[in-house]
């Protein structure tokens, strides 16, 4: 009897026992807080080209109407103005002609390069033409056509650069020119490379090979 009641007893201390709570659910996170994307800076408008000396308005040519969308033709363009207002001696005709022979560029296959020499050539013309100017020493060649002298003047200080090629009575100006070694000059239709005491010339399909004079 006092088994079967102490069985009892236990049986209902088991019954009022209070169950196990189940687990709390898991609080889920709140997704990260993605920084929206900063806005692109504005981009500044590029300066605006500054114009050539003349009125692009009253561009005629196709010379000008090329100098007038060109920043590097039309900063040529006022450099020249610059620098023909300083040379009171040179007659206005002869800058004239000039503008002519720019004008006629639309003839060339490169009319660009034609422009950009015209104005490279007039520069370097009212520059050793300035009166006191200090000519450069001559530098003098032998050439395997032997026929007629051939010089070279070099003038490093004006702007733009350049040298004066002499062969016999024609004349041309020349300018720098890219090159891997030695010294190389030169326009449409002339080229001139001195490298390791040699220079090779093409004159307008005259070739030479020449040597300084010592």
């Amino acid at each position: 009897m006092k088994r079967s009641l102490a069985c009892l007893v236990l049986i209902l201390l088991a019954a009022c026992k209070p169950a196990t709570p189940p687990p709390a659910p898991a609080i889920a996170e709140p997704p990260a807080t993605v920084a929206p994307e900063a806005s692109p800076r504005p981009v500044a408008n590029a300066p605006a080209m500054a114009p050539p000396s003349f009125d692009c308005a009253k561009a005629e040519s196709a010379a000008e109407k090329l100098v007038c969308g060109d920043a590097e033709l039309a900063a040529l363009d006022r450099q020249l103005a610059t620098r023909y207002a300083e040379r009171k001696d040179v007659d206005p005709a002869v800058q004239r002609g000039w503008a002519k022979g720019r004008d006629d560029c639309w003839k060339q296959q490169d009319q660009r390069l034609c422009v950009l020499e015209a104005y490279r050539t007039r520069l370097v013309e009212l520059a050793i033409g300035t009166p006191g100017m200090v000519v450069p020493t001559p530098v003098e060649y032998r050439c395997s056509d032997n026929r007629l002298p051939f010089t070279m003047v070099y003038y490093n200080d004006i702007d733009p650069p350049a040298a004066v090629m002499t062969w016999g009575n024609d004349q041309a100006i020349v300018f720098p020119q890219p090159a891997a070694s030695g010294a190389k000059y030169g326009r449409v239709g002339i080229e001139y490379w001195e490298h390791q005491g040699e220079a090779s010339v093409d004159f307008f399909g005259n070739k030479l090979s020449c040597k300084p004079v010592p």
